[in-house]
């Protein structure tokens, strides 16, 4: 068992917990194998009632995937590496979607990228009022993953095109609005729901979520005039978003926010522009993909391989090297507008899957 993922069974709560808090505990695939051998031995364990997922420190439950291995292995001429810890990983997110107890995701701090595929397939998933979610991947040239298409892709109206394409960062009347959470509860309850939980023992997952928000929960809205927590947008925004992000390439996307007045639609073009347009147009035609087939499996594949066919790109290299390498904050993409992009090829990556099972 690795020291970098904790699991405990402490009254009945099978409590696992991500150890790496000084790398914001970021995945790698030691970590994947290890969640993934615990979430194993704990579905057939009578002893486990219920699964209680968080992350070690204050900052947050996961920042992602450890996309500076990910650079490395690419640098390295080994992109076989980098697919298959995103196997084992995307093999965690169908077994926690599909863990035979209730789960629960503790989703305090920051949670992106790999965070949201441990937390966002849960039964109850409980953001606080400092957590930050976000699927940044279009920002340094990958794809959404880990499930995140499927979330975006049932996001209300546009919002998930608009995240996705924006790596926008939600706050936590946000995350519940764009159905990536489902209750807020103040992190200095804490402790009292962790208390609180074998109580609830038993509890169907209707139950478990009703009981928590009657004892816990506080409006996302109050919350943010009362606790500092980030400004919430997507809901006041949903009209101009929904008219932008309907459009059917990048493209047409960015030329309707352009024509939209006000800070929203010019803030999110100016986003837009920085980041790698063959990562949105992949992005948009998955969420879209996602959308319409409406199965997390399905979503999963589709992502990996559109994982796969991205990054036979240097611009994920480049996106990584210009945030976190060398920290410039200003990647040169090879793929330099919208309408250089390949989509007839992004189309049949997206639409090669699996039918449904």
């Amino acid at each position: 068992m690795s020291n970098l993922v904790t699991a405990k069974i402490v009254d009945s709560i099978g409590v696992l917990t991500l150890n790496r808090p000084e790398k914001l505990n970021a995945l790698n695939h030691e970590m994947v194998d290890a969640i993934a051998e615990v979430l194993q031995e704990w579905a057939g364990d009578p002893s486990v009632k219920m699964l209680f997922i968080q992350g070690a420190g204050e900052r947050g439950l996961c920042a992602g995937g450890d996309i500076r291995a990910f650079y490395d292995f690419l640098k390295d001429g080994q992109p076989e590496h980098m697919l298959a810890f995103l196997r084992a990983e995307y093999a965690v997110n169908r077994a926690i979607a599909t863990f035979p107890k209730p789960t629960i995701a503790y989703m305090d701090g920051i949670c992106m990228g790999g965070g949201v595929g441990l937390s966002g397939h849960a039964d109850v998933r409980i953001v606080t009022e400092r957590s930050k979610v976000a699927m940044p991947e279009t920002r340094i040239g990958l794809t959404p993953d880990v499930g995140g298409t499927h979330l975006l892709g049932h996001a209300p109206g546009r919002t998930g095109e608009y995240l996705g394409l924006t790596s926008a960062v939600m706050g936590p009347g946000d995350a519940i609005y764009a159905g990536f959470a489902d209750m807020m509860i103040d992190s200095e309850n804490y402790v009292d729901v962790v208390s609180t939980l074998p109580d609830l023992v038993g509890l169907s997952t209707a139950d478990l979520s009703a009981a928590l928000e009657v004892m816990y929960s506080a409006s996302p809205n109050i919350a943010a005039k009362t606790r500092g927590a980030l400004p919430e947008s997507l809901e006041i925004n949903q009209d101009w978003i929904d008219r932008a992000f309907a459009g059917e390439t990048v493209a047409d996307i960015m030329n309707a926010l352009a024509e939209i007045p006000g800070e929203g639609p010019r803030a999110a073009l100016d986003e837009m522009k920085t980041h790698s347009y063959l990562s949105q147009e992949a992005a948009l035609q998955c969420i879209r993909a996602a959308r319409e087939g409406n199965n997390l499996s399905q979503a999963l594949e589709r992502e990996y391989n559109m994982v796969e066919y991205v990054i036979s790109f240097p611009d994920f290299v480049e996106g990584v090297r210009a945030q976190v390498v060398d920290k410039d904050r200003n990647p040169q993409w090879t793929i330099k507008g919208p309408e250089d992009v390949d989509r007839e090829a992004i189309s049949r990556v997206a639409t090669n899957v699996p039918d449904p099972a």
